[in-house]
């Protein structure tokens, strides 16, 4: 996905990228624990080498692809970003008091915290006019509403983690891995 003006990779592709890859990897190791053995172990190294390619991968298109420059200054420093997050906050804070001091099901967190930063891609997708974040924040919100009903048909925390936690983690790694890819695709050959 290079910007249609100049060819470019998108100015915002490298710091979005690692911080979708950080959270991806957190919600991987965090949400595999409470599976059987060897599955937390499994999850976390294939999780871990996900991140890793991705990282490289990553740093590969940005030694080779300049970033856009010369249009508004937008991504963190727009005003409407902070309001996003700051929304986000309270809602996934707000959540998580009520979820685990009122209604002690701690077992559902995850669920509400992939809920709310499913809910929260929408409104950045908005912000910067990125599709893909339509995506994956229909998609987190699915993991988040999943988790819901898996412990309400009285399935386990462990599962409720797997669905909403890990399933966050992957669909963040596939985003970034889908953007990297159509920053390579859209590359044009520089003549020499």
């Amino acid at each position: 996905m290079t910007t249609p003006q100049t060819g470019r990779r998108p100015s915002g592709l490298l710091v979005g990228s690692l911080v979708a890859i950080s959270f991806g990897t957190v919600f991987v190791l965090v949400n595999s624990g409470g599976l059987a053995a060897p599955w937390p172990w499994v999850i976390r190294v294939v999780g871990l080498l996900v991140a890793a390619f991705l990282v490289v991968a990553l740093l590969r298109v940005a030694r080779r692809e300049p970033a856009a420059t010369g249009g508004p200054a937008t991504g963190f420093m727009d005003r409407r970003y902070w309001i996003v997050v700051a929304v986000e906050a309270v809602a996934l804070f707000g959540g998580l008091n009520v979820i685990n001091r009122v209604l002690h099901r701690p077992e559902i967190s995850v669920a509400w915290v992939a809920l709310v930063v499913g809910v929260h891609f929408f409104g950045l997708g908005w912000v910067w006019r990125m599709p893909r974040y339509h995506w994956l924040g229909a998609v987190m919100t699915a993991l988040g509403l999943a988790g819901f009903v898996i412990h309400a048909l009285g399935g386990g925390a462990a599962t409720v983690a797997l669905v909403a936690g890990v399933g966050s983690g992957l669909a963040l790694y596939l985003t970034v891995a889908l953007a990297l890819r159509d920053v390579s695709r859209d590359r044009t050959p520089v003549a020499g």
